[in-house]
C-alpha cells in the first residue's frame, strides 16, 4: 500500500474521527463519544491520513496527572492494519507525551499482544499513590474511573486489560 502520514488533527478531521469510532463503538469495542466531546478534544489526537486525505487511523494522548497520560481511542481502519499504522500513531502519542513532560502511559485495551510489543505490561490495582488517587477520583472523566477501576464502570471495561508503559 501507499504510504500516509501522521499529524495533529483538526476540527476539520472531528467527524472522520467520528466515522473511524463508530464500527467499534457498534461491536462495543470503544465507547461511543458525543461529537461536542471529539471536538473539545481535538488538540489530544493525531491521525494517520492516506495520500487521498482519507483518514485511516487516530489516537488521542489525554493527560491524567502530572506523570501520568492515556492513550485513547487507537484505532485503525481495517484495510490498513498491519501496514504500521497504528505502531507510528503510539510513537507519535508517546512523543508528544515526553514533550508534556509524562513518564508513564496507561491503556485499556483488547489488543494486549500489540501493546506489549510497545512495551506496556499488564498492572495491578493501584498504580498511584494514594494522594494521587484521592485527587483523580474527583474527576468526571470516565476514562480516569476506568483507570482507577472504579466499580461504577466495570461493565464497561469487561475483557479489557489495564496496561502501563515507562517512557
Amino acid at each position: 500500500m501507499t504510504q500516509y502520514r501522521i499529524r495533529s488533527a483538526r476540527s476539520a478531521d472531528v467527524r472522520g474521527i467520528r466515522d473511524l469510532l463508530e464500527p467499534y463503538v457498534q461491536r462495543r469495542i470503544l465507547l461511543g463519544k458525543d461529537l461536542v466531546v471529539l471536538y473539545e478534544a481535538v488538540q489530544q489526537f493525531v491521525v494517520a491520513e492516506a495520500p487521498n486525505g482519507t483518514l485511516i487511523g487516530c489516537g488521542a494522548l489525554h493527560v491524567m496527572w502530572e506523570d501520568l497520560g492515556e492513550v485513547r481511542t487507537l484505532i485503525v481502519a481495517d484495510e490498513w492494519l498491519h501496514h504500521g499504522v497504528g505502531r507510528a500513531i503510539v510513537e507519535t502519542l508517546e512523543d508528544n507525551a515526553r514533550t508534556l513532560g509524562l513518564t508513564r502511559l496507561f491503556c485499556l485495551t483488547f489488543e494486549v499482544d500489540f501493546f506489549t510489543r510497545r512495551g506496556f505490561t499488564e498492572i495491578g490495582e493501584q498504580v498511584v499513590d494514594p494522594d494521587v488517587y484521592s485527587q483523580l477520583v474527583r474527576s468526571p472523566d470516565e476514562g480516569i474511573a476506568e483507570f482507577l477501576d472504579l466499580a461504577h464502570v466495570k461493565p464497561n471495561t469487561l475483557g479489557n486489560t489495564r496496561m502501563l508503559k515507562t517512557l
